[in-house]
């Protein structure tokens, strides 16, 4: 008989490790010893950068995959034994949730409930918490497919709990995802937790979302890194965090960009107009005064603040050894010419409609040459319509679009030649290798002979491409997907480069290396409009504009956006807060004109 602490554990595994081999036969571990528990009625989070082996875990946990070595007991079950046992007492919602697009919602319910074998009982019980929790009761009529991504995803929830499971398993829930959508899907986990007392185990790209829970695990390389709660997490960093203001005529993502090349630096971030950073561990003691003789803090005032749960992540990080790549060098052939103050994008009275459906309805914006342009909005704002048009792939129905001086309504094919494009999912030729899919976008760029081996050689360089030259792209790391995608719209070496969620899914070190190689374009003049969910990455950008609905809401400095937001309750918002606010607003106004 077991006792009240055994009952108590939903999940343990002991020593658990996972090998798998590549095409070349070359073996690759996922996991090597990893070991945790997980209580019932808690939320635990697993986070880690790209092939920290946090996917191949969820999978196991689920019994889709048996372990190579260890135990892994799943609600008093020997997993490996039992799959199919465990199976039916879980939940499992993976990173692309298979749902079926040409079917409604209700269609959808009723598909799963029929693979679980729910009773027309149970259904009638279960159904209405289900749509009342997602919010989906007023369009079960709805195909998926013409949901928002938002939508998706809550759908994507309730179908994986039709079957009233014991254990939730979730894999990065939220990829993709606004932030609106975002925290509504968290208020149904926190619900799940809190008054079902379910047991969810889930992996995030978010580290704000890891501080939600009651316990996380850090994981690296296959490893656990570390298992404890968000604040024990935060404690690895005390006394290493600092906010700093960027001395005077320096862009805060300038002087972040300094700050994150430095060895005795683990992290960089600008915040608020601030920059916020992370000394290491082996770094002396930094005071509030203005340092003298450091040429890169000379003019700044730096001040001590508490440190996050992202801060003790970092550190984790560099406490592994793991050398932290230097991107700072990037450096274009030539630095893009023309007058710094000059217009590079001008939208005018713009408007795209498909058929009586107008997704874009009369936006107007600016972009100046060598500025780093946001536009933000929740899914099916008219972001990737908009981008589709810039880029000369979609005609406008009506209005004014010139991109690097032409108008786009006229000249698409000789402005595409001045623009480079990063699409929202990986678009490149996923049986072709790196060096294939760099020959043939070279080539559709019209580039030949030596400057085209020069210009796949600089790609290759600048991005570190060279140890997977010859593997197929669909096999890359997520983050060397995203570092060829570049690499690829960079060769032509446009003067505009269009972004379009580059950093979705990505994880925080692969972020930061992004950003690190936008800012050093933006500073050789490139112009860089970008589309992103991580309100964070906002603070990046010269200027903003958020959409929805296919109008621009608000447009400004972050410093103005923020000040969307600004209330005596909170005085200090965040970019989140200031998206959250310019939306539920101009929603709220619509909806009292609708009722008038």
């Amino acid at each position: 008989m077991t006792n009240g602490a055994e009952n108590s554990i939903a999940l343990r595994g002991r020593g658990v490790s996972k090998t798998f081999r590549r095409a070349s036969g070359e073996p690759v571990r996922a996991l090597n010893d990893v070991s945790l528990e997980v209580r019932h009625g808690t939320l635990t989070a697993l986070v880690g950068p790209d092939g920290a082996g946090k996917t191949t875990l969820i999978r196991l946990v689920a019994g889709l995959m048996p372990i190579d070595a260890g135990a892994l007991t799943v609600l008093g079950l020997d997993v490996g034994k039992f799959p199919q046992q465990v199976q039916d007492q879980i939940g499992y919602m993976p990173q692309k949730f298979g749902l079926y697009e040409d079917l409604s919602v209700q269609e959808n319910l009723d598909l799963y409930a029929d693979l679980h074998g729910i009773s027309a009982a149970r259904r009638a019980e279960t159904y209405p918490r289900l749509m009342e929790m997602t919010a989906l009761g007023r369009f079960t009529e709805r195909l998926a497919g013409k949901l928002s991504g938002g939508m998706k995803q809550k759908l994507g929830l309730a179908c994986t709990l039709v079957s009233a499971p014991e254990l939730l398993l979730l894999d990065e829930p939220t990829v993709g995802v606004d932030p609106l959508s975002r925290r509504e899907l968290w208020d149904i986990i926190m619900q799940l937790v809190a008054r079902e007392n379910l047991t969810v185990l889930l992996s995030t790209s978010y580290l704000d979302e890891a501080e939600r829970c009651g316990q996380v695990v850090v994981m690296h390389r296959g490893k656990a890194l570390a298992t404890g709660s968000p604040d024990e997490i935060s404690r690895i960093a005390a006394d290493r965090a600092f906010l700093a203001d960027p001395p005077a005529g320096r862009k805060a993502r300038e002087f972040q960009a300094r700050l994150l090349d430095r060895a005795d630096i683990v992290d960089a971030v600008p915040a608020g107009g601030q920059v916020r950073f992370v000394r290491s561990e082996s770094a002396g003691a930094i005071s509030g005064r203005e340092h003298d003789g450091d040429e890169i803090f000379s003019g700044a005032k730096v001040r001590a603040t508490a440190p996050r749960f992202e801060d003790g992540f970092m550190i984790l990080l560099q406490r592994t050894g793991a050398p932290r790549e230097a991107v700072g060098a990037m450096t274009l052939t030539a630095a893009v010419e023309g007058e710094r103050n000059g217009v590079a994008v001008e939208v005018r009275d713009l408007v795209r409609q498909f058929g009586s459906f107008i997704a874009v309805n009369h936006i107007n914006f600016e972009v100046a040459r060598g500025e780093i342009f946001g536009l933000l909005g929740p899914n099916g704002a008219g972001k990737t319509t908009t981008f589709r048009m810039l880029c000369g792939l979609l005609p406008a129905s009506s209005g004014t679009l010139r991109v690097a001086g032409m108008d786009l309504r006229r000249a698409r094919a000789s402005a595409r030649q001045r623009i480079g494009y990063v699409a929202q999912k990986f678009s490149l030729y996923g049986q072709l290798t790196v060096a294939e899919n760099l020959e043939f976008f070279a080539s559709a760029y019209s580039l030949r002979g030596g400057k085209k081996e020069a210009r796949i050689d600089w790609a290759v360089r600048q991005f570190d491409l060279g140890e997977f030259i010859d593997l197929a792209s669909g096999e890359l790391p997520g983050g060397f997907k995203q570092r060829l995608a570049m690499a690829a719209a960079l060769l032509h070496e446009p003067e505009l480069l269009f972004l379009d969620e580059p950093t979705s899914g990505a994880d925080p070190l692969a972020r930061r290396e992004f950003w690190r190689r936008i800012t050093a374009l933006a500073e050789q003049g490139v112009t860089v409009v970008v589309t992103t969910h991580f309100m964070e990455e906002a603070e990046y950008c010269d200027r903003i504009a958020i959409m929805d609905a296919g109008r621009v809401l608000a447009q400004g400095t972050p410093a103005e956006i923020r000040a969307h937001a600004r209330s005596d309750a909170r005085p200090e918002p965040n970019m989140e807060d200031a998206f959250i606010a310019v939306v539920e607003t101009a929603r709220a106004e619509d909806a009292q004109r609708g009722a008038a």
